[in-house]
């Protein structure tokens, strides 16, 4: 959720002065895109991994203070509740062995956060939500203690009036789930993968688009987050609740776009419309003072970190040269995979999405909008089950995946990466998709099998241990 602030509280004038500060980057971005002065440098990666620190009865665990005071490493962080933490992976080139490096940078430090988490008698676990979690555990007691978190809370609360969330999620099986909060605290039932790609700028658009075209068959691919509150919902429930939690409420003259959302259309060759569109469309909600010189961008990066588009444009400094005057990059976040189920298979997902978004850039299929949004609520819903329409035609979208993983190597191939890197992690997805197993999948054969979501977590817990990717996990 961003870096934290120092207050909570704002007058008009703040708003007003981060208003004029918030134009005029978006300005001076506008400029630098067209003068050709955004970064060129070759595509680089990074990640966000979300987790959940569990106790012995496998139950939230509300220690993230004393965890992240132990720790002391700045990519550890907080996260909105007290029993999530996220973990940032060292970015790295694309071509040659990076996703390697990557994955090899990532499992080392979640091996020190385990060790770490054992202090407070917990552990760590990697899955979009946590199937012990109830709807109790999610109150404002369990927030993480920070400037930001309460700030955006009151903030999107008055943008409501004042009015509660209303979680209202029916799953295809026939459950139903019904909830009110009077906090933003929902959002905590939500953790994620998020995966980074920096490229030239003459590129970035084209690969934002691709990706807007893959959320649906990726969702289906990654799905691991099917109960919530005990209820098995939609195999990604993730994107829903997460979507619902920050739902505004319309307010007569004033444009109120949703803040999760999955956007309004593709960007093609202007990946500046988002940041426009934000400006335009979207209250401030965390007018601070910024301290930062104007060529780093801080007030446009922090209103954009506001707004939480499943494939979301981010602007990012290249570093290493003057501080007051870096070389801005563009980069996109890609948003919709779950945290889970094993690192393997999150890094032969993140292996999959880097090849199909650079194919599908170059080629793209005939894909509208509303179709890509359609495709990706479809899948959300049903995972591997789900039928897309893709290309003119409405097909199961396991086939669409295995179209897809195809051109996924071939894509990997084309930016240079190591064919044993290509071969041994889209092996993974080729595995996945033969025995229909993602991490929905296996939850739910689980539950239906044995009945007891205790006894799913703490399989789960054993299994992601193991390192064997989900497709191999017993039920």
């Amino acid at each position: 959720m961003g870096q934290d602030i120092a207050q909570t509280r704002f007058s008009a004038a703040d708003h007003a002065a981060f208003r004029a500060r918030l134009e005029a980057e978006t300005d001076a971005l506008r400029a630098a895109f067209a003068a050709g002065a955004l970064s060129w440098a070759a595509p680089r990666i990074g990640c966000e991994l979300e987790a959940w620190l569990v106790d012995r009865a496998l139950a939230p665990a509300p220690h993230n203070p004393a965890f992240l005071a132990r720790i002391g490493d700045p990519q550890v962080v907080a996260e909105l509740s007290r029993f999530n933490i996220e973990l940032n992976g060292d970015p790295q080139p694309l071509a040659g062995d990076g996703l390697a490096r990557l994955e090899a940078d990532l499992t080392r430090r979640w091996a020190r956060c385990v060790e770490n988490a054992h202090a407070d008698i917990d552990t760590l676990l990697a899955i979009g939500t946590l199937p012990t979690l109830t709807d109790a555990d999610l109150s404002l007691a369990a927030m993480t203690p920070s400037n930001r978190y309460r700030a955006l809370n009151r903030a999107l609360f008055a943008r409501r009036g004042g009015a509660p969330v209303t979680i209202d999620i029916a799953g295809p099986g026939g459950a139903h789930l019904h909830s009110v909060h009077h906090d933003v605290m929902l959002e905590a039932a939500a953790t994620s993968f998020q995966l980074h790609l920096q490229a030239p700028p003459d590129r970035i658009g084209a690969l934002h688009d691709a990706a807007v075209m893959l959320s649906g068959p990726l969702v289906a691919l990654s799905a691991n987050s099917p109960f919530l509150f005990g209820k098995a919902l939609w195999h990604e429930t993730r994107i829903a609740a997460f979507e619902q939690a920050f739902e505004p409420l319309p307010r007569a003259g004033d444009r109120q776009p949703r803040r999760v959302t999955f956007g309004s259309g593709y960007v093609g060759v202007d990946p500046v419309a988002p940041f426009v569109e934000n400006l335009r469309d979207y209250p401030v909600l965390l007018p601070v003072p910024l301290d930062e010189p104007p060529a780093r961008y801080p007030a446009l990066r922090l209103h954009n970190g506001t707004i939480w588009r499943w494939n979301r444009l981010l602007v990012g400094c290249d570093e290493g040269g003057d501080r007051a005057a870096p070389t801005p990059h563009l980069r996109l976040e890609q948003r919709v995979m779950p945290a889970g189920p094993s690192f393997p298979d999150m890094i032969a997902n993140a292996a999959f999405f880097l090849g199909a978004v650079h194919a599908l850039a170059d080629a793209p299929p005939v894909l509208p909008f509303a179709v890509a949004r359609a495709n990706f609520r479809a899948c959300a819903q049903r995972g591997l089950l789900a039928r897309i329409h893709w290309d003119g035609t409405e097909r199961p979208v396991r086939e669409v995946l295995a179209d897809l993983a195809a051109r996924a190597r071939a894509g990997l191939l084309a930016q240079q990466v190591a064919p044993d890197l290509v071969d041994r992690t889209m092996t993974v997805i080729d595995l996945r998709l033969a025995s229909g197993r993602n991490g929905a999948a296996w939850q739910l054969a689980h539950h239906a099998r044995h009945g007891d979501l205790r006894r799913l977590t703490a399989d789960y817990l054993e299994n992601q241990r193991s390192g064997a990717p989900v497709h191999e996990w017993p039920v």
